[in-house]
């Protein structure tokens, strides 16, 4: 936004500290006028001018220095208010330099301002954790959108070499290949709605009400309780009641993914799924583990990102398109949660989603 010239801080700073050292000498002088003129007698007058120095003649002999004094103060409180303010003001010259640089796009730059902590230190420090973060978060979007466009040029590439195929051959059985294409179709259909999901929880936008995360966990629980009797895998149910603040159409489908994503990546036929729920003082949490194969903490720390499947876990046509675990964990952050992987020791993965409590109130109690 243009705004109209000024006068700088710099110089600001410099005509304050000048004003205040010529107030504090002036009120200091006229304390010293003062007490002089309690020593003089009632009804003397001196015939010397003010600016003739005169020694006989206290207040003649006062004014004359005291101007020579006030003077010098105002030169050096201008002078040395003017390197004063701009050693203070040295650190703000380096912070806007690093803000005009992150401006251009180069957002790698850091202030690293040194010295002791003070308010300009916070600030630079503050500023650069501000640049980290928003340094990562550019990276991860130019990350996502990479593998998106892969992702999704993949089944693109598939129907085209398909359609390709049916122009040539117009008198053959086209039975296997609409077969193909709806398949084929319906893997974009279900990546672009992941996309969109992921979008949406990342904007937050979405609205806020009173919810129990027990009764949503227990109903993504029954909704795939069909895959789980198909796949052989057992699920148990625990836990207390949950309230907090969000959205139920979001965190259904983060409890459907959790819930999901262990019973497809679990053992063929004998494996297990736990899913409990808890409450805490100042948050709620929602636990599901499940039986499998033994998994590193590495892998674990991959899991979260887009499109990262796992190379050493259970692949089968179930395994969604590779944003299972990324929409959880960006719609835990953007219910103020958050999302935490740990292998099991006995195998398989345990995922914990924190999130805010909220406070029962007598209506809930009834």
């Amino acid at each position: 936004m243009d705004r109209a010239p000024g006068l700088s801080v710099r110089l600001k700073l410099t005509l304050s500290y000048a004003g205040f050292l010529m107030v504090a000498s002036a009120l200091m002088l006229a304390a010293v006028w003062v007490c002089i003129l309690r020593y003089i007698p009632d009804g003397v007058v001196y015939g010397v001018p003010w600016f003739a120095p005169n020694r006989s003649d206290p207040l003649n002999g006062f004014a004359y220095p005291a101007a020579i004094v006030l003077a010098f103060l105002l030169v050096f409180g201008l002078v040395g208010g003017w390197i004063l303010a701009g050693r203070m003001l040295a650190p703000l010259a380096r912070i806007t330099d690093a803000t005009r640089t992150a401006a251009t796009g180069s957002l790698a730059h850091r202030i690293r301002l040194p010295g002791r902590r003070d308010e300009f230190r916070e600030l630079a420090d503050a500023f650069d954790t501000m640049l980290a973060r928003l340094e990562a978060h550019v990276a991860e979007q130019q990350r996502f959108a990479a593998n998106a466009s892969h992702e999704l040029r993949t089944p693109l590439a598939v129907t085209q070499t398909l359609l390709d195929v049916a122009r040539k051959d117009l008198n053959g059985d086209n039975g296997e290949l609409v077969d193909r294409l709806h398949a084929v179709n319906t893997r974009a259909i279900d990546l672009t709605e992941a996309l969109l999901l992921l979008s949406r929880a990342d904007q937050r936008s979405f609205s806020r009400d009173h919810v129990d995360l027990s009764l949503i966990a227990e109903e993504a629980t029954e909704t795939l309780l069909p895959l789980a009797e198909k796949r052989g895998v057992t699920i148990e149910t625990s836990g207390d009641m949950t309230p907090t603040i969000g959205s139920t159409a979001l965190l259904l489908q983060l409890s459907t993914n959790l819930v999901h994503n262990a019973i497809v990546h679990n053992l063929p036929g004998q494996g297990t799924v736990w899913v409990t729920t808890s409450v805490h003082p100042k948050s709620v949490v929602l636990t599901v583990e499940n039986t499998g194969e033994k998994l590193t903490p590495q892998l674990v720390a991959t899991l979260v990102e887009p499109f990262q499947r796992g190379a050493e876990r259970i692949r089968t046509d179930h395994a969604g398109v590779g944003l299972g675990l990324a929409i959880v964990k960006s719609i835990a952050q953007a219910h103020d949660g958050t999302l935490t992987l740990t292998p099991r020791a006995a195998g398989g993965l345990r995922v914990t989603v924190q999130l805010p409590t909220r406070h029962r109130t007598p209506r809930d109690a009834a």
